[in-house]
């Protein structure tokens, strides 16, 4: 039996936290950073899914997309703003709690004075392959970086990853 497999029969354990998490800065228009917390390549699954925390950046946005092979939740811990699901407005604070199921066309909009920041969980994984494809790897303590594009080939690694093809009427905030 592969070491992998072994540990899965057996029910990996993984304790992480903060300060030993995978960070990248991210591009605009989000503008803050995430953290990658759990994911296949930290720990031996099962079933494969992925989760960290996202903090945006006060006035930036994540913009508008969907997934069409993955579901998502978010819980917000900290800050104030907006989900934009399927075109409808709802508020987001401390303690709001969304389900994302696939195809649902969503954004968040940081409209507070501090940062907006959520947990997120992807299944299965892979948003974490994209944060760290588009982003620049971030150590505690770092300055925060001057705003940076997203990398040409954004939309190719969207696709590669967990988001479905970008919609031609893409809503701004």
């Amino acid at each position: 039996m592969s070491a992998v497999k072994e540990r899965v029969a057996k029910g990996a354990v993984l304790v992480n936290g903060p300060e030993k998490a995978e960070s990248y800065w991210q591009p605009v228009p989000a503008n803050g950073h995430i953290d990658v917390l759990l994911a296949p390549h930290l720990v031996a699954m099962e079933h494969p899914f992925a989760m960290g925390t996202q903090t945006v950046a006060p006035g930036s946005y994540v913009r508008e997309h969907s997934h069409d092979r993955n579901e998502e939740a978010l819980i917000v811990l900290e800050g104030r703003g907006k989900a934009v699901i399927e075109g409808k407005e709802l508020p987001m604070g401390p303690g709001t709690v969304l389900f994302l199921g696939k195809n649902n066309r969503h954004m968040f909009i940081n409209e507070g004075e501090g940062n907006l920041k959520w947990v997120w969980l992807i299944i299965p994984n892979g948003l974490e392959d994209f944060f760290r494809e588009i982003g620049r790897p971030r150590q505690a303590g770092d300055k925060v970086p001057v705003n940076f594009p997203r990398p040409a080939n954004v939309l190719e690694i969207e696709r590669r990853t967990v988001f479905a093809a970008q919609p031609e009427d893409q809503r701004q905030p």
